[in-house]
């Protein structure tokens, strides 16, 4: 039985010096829109005292000049992101969150800034043979001699670009993107094996896997610096709410969501060439209630996104036939994995596990990653230590390398002197 999913291809504009003209307009216009739909919700808050919906707000503004800026369902679309954008803001507020703020103006002084533009199934047509894709404007910035603009992409030369859903031109700083939405069919796969992997997902080390004679270690060391840097530049704004703190916290969260991607897709294909066909990861719900980790501790643990990186390992992996389990990582830290001894004093550093009753030497994440595993095996937990663990104390370390954005074998990602 064939099975469907959505992906979205980022792909580069070839003939980017002929379109990025009729793009930026495309942009502004969208941003002009959103101001003007903006300023409505705030009459309509002011008169009603309720939110409007995406409905409301395509019907106070159908007719509006800014809304023939554009396509219909690109305009469509902006309305409908505001609109959400509302909702979030309010329910936080109704939650207590009063810290919580409203989506504010797209206009930085008199100028509008390049803002996503969405085109739908009416506003876009794909000619896959030639690898180009016509994008439609609204009424008001069509001319005499172009209706359209017509985009020559680069996609990933591992890439199908095929049953295309919709179609984003987002600016990403100094160029314009397309962000292309397809339809892929994933069949079932088989799994490609019956060996089981454990994970367990921690602050320094992102993450560590154990396959049972061999382990992997992604450190979060790009992503901590990342904070670090977007921490330091967003306290230079005079204003936490201006929009260059908010454009920080965008690319923030573009920096960690990339990084999130790349680990959990170098994740599963290292799982399906060691023949994983099950994957066991730590629960993590609920470790930020009634834990205290230090101010810091506390600060690393609440920025990291547990639960959107598994929500991306269980997609993936299912992918290529491999299940995902989340188990109860209770004790995980303090037992040992080979003897089963647990005791709070054996984690003897952060990133060392010694353990006194079996002699055991092993990576203290590595050890919590085959524990973890074990849970899924019970029949090899605490087997007397009679098997070679050496692989617990080395695991292969592969860092995410920020020239190229994706992960490889530490010994291959270039470091700056």
């Amino acid at each position: 039985m064939a099975n469907w999913a959505t992906r979205t291809y980022v792909a580069s504009i070839r003939n980017h010096r002929q379109v990025c003209d009729d793009l930026d307009s495309l942009g502004f216009a969208a941003s002009k829109l959103w101001n003007v739909a903006r300023w409505t919700c705030d009459r309509i808050w002011s008169e009603t005292g309720t939110v409007p919906d995406d409905s409301t707000l395509k019907a106070y503004l159908k007719s509006h000049e800014r809304y023939a800026d554009l396509n219909a369902q690109s305009s469509q679309a902006i309305l409908e992101e505001l609109a959400e954008a509302f909702e979030s803001w309010y329910a936080h507020r109704k939650n207590g969150n009063e810290d919580a703020n409203p989506p504010g103006y797209r206009k930085y002084g008199d100028d509008h800034p390049r803002s996503t533009v969405t085109f739908k199934e009416d506003g876009f047509k794909h000619d896959p043979d030639h690898n180009r894709i016509r994008l439609s404007k609204g009424a008001n910035l069509k001319d005499s001699w172009s209706d359209f603009v017509l985009c020559e992409y680069a996609a990933d030369p591992d890439v199908d670009v095929e049953n295309v859903q919709q179609i984003r031109a987002v600016w990403a700083g100094d160029e314009w993107k397309l962000h292309i939405v397809c339809r892929v069919e994933t069949g079932d796969p088989e799994p490609p094996g019956d060996r089981v992997a454990g994970i367990d997902l921690g602050i320094c080390n992102f993450a560590a896997v154990a396959v049972g004679d061999e382990a992997l270690l992604y450190p979060g060391g790009a992503l901590k610096e990342d904070d670090y840097y977007f921490q330091k530049e967003r306290a230079k704004c005079d204003d936490a709410d201006s929009h260059k703190a908010e454009r920080l916290d965008h690319k923030r969260r573009g920096r960690r969501e990339h990084f999130l991607h790349a680990v959990s897709a170098d994740m599963v294909a290292e799982c399906t060439a060691r023949n994983v066909g099950t994957i066991a990861v730590g629960d993590l719900s609920g470790i930020r209630e009634g834990t205290n980790w230090s101010d810091h501790g506390n600060l690393d643990l609440h920025g990291w996104a547990f639960d959107r990186f598994i929500e991306m390992l269980e997609y993936k992996a299912y992918e290529r036939g491999i299940s995902v389990e989340r188990v109860d990582e209770r004790d995980t830290s303090k037992s040992c994995a080979s003897c089963g001894t647990t005791d709070d004093g054996q984690r003897v550093e952060r990133g060392l596990y010694v353990c006194e009753a079996c002699g055991l030497v092993a990576n203290a994440d590595v050890n919590g990653a085959e524990n973890i595993r074990q849970k899924v095996l019970p029949n090899l937990a605490c087997d007397g230590g009679d098997r070679d663990n050496g692989w617990m104390a080395q695991p292969a370390v592969r860092l995410f390398d920020k020239s190229t954005g994706r992960v490889a074998p530490q010994e291959q990602v270039s470091r700056e002197p």
